[in-house]
């Protein structure tokens, strides 16, 4: 079958969220993409935990790098990638089924090299906001509910 999306965590550094975003995929039906290096190792406590016992509910694959996971998802998708560097808000886009949404590191986010693969989409914030940008898994599951939305697949 045929994920809905998918959603790619690029180098992925705190298992607690990837662990959310596990189960936001289990629960979902999103296929989870891990891009390595990964800042934990996959059988990390604090990962399991966050993920439940869900874990036998998701499809997921790791991969050794960007190129890597390109190829495996292939270029029939449409790629966007989350950045708080970018004007262009995620509910402005319209999003199909088998698109990947890719979220970068949670310390510095996607590089250049890789937003420049991308349709690169925000989350908005307020400008006075004296933060960053949103945890990984709340802005990973903001951007793949308002796609499934679109999609009416739940």
């Amino acid at each position: 079958m045929n994920p809905p999306l998918h959603i790619v965590l690029v180098e992925p550094e705190i298992p607690p969220n990837t662990g959310n975003i596990a189960r936001l995929c289990a629960c979902t039906g999103c296929k989870l993409h891990l891009v390595h290096p990964l800042g934990f190792e996959i059988t990390d406590k604090q990962l399991k935990r966050a993920g439940l016992d869900y874990w036998q509910y998701l499809d997921v694959q790791e991969h050794d790098s960007w190129q890597a996971v390109r190829r495996a998802i292939g270029e029939n998708s449409t790629w966007f990638g989350l950045s708080s560097k970018v004007e262009d808000r995620y509910w402005d886009t319209t999003f199909q089924a088998g698109d990947v949404l890719v979220f970068g590191p949670e310390t510095r986010g996607l590089s250049r090299e890789i937003l420049g693969d991308l349709q690169a989409v925000t989350i908005p914030m307020r400008k006075d906001a004296p933060v960053r940008s949103l945890n990984l898994s709340s802005a990973c599951s903001i951007v793949t509910f308002e796609a499934l939305r679109q999609l009416k697949t739940l």
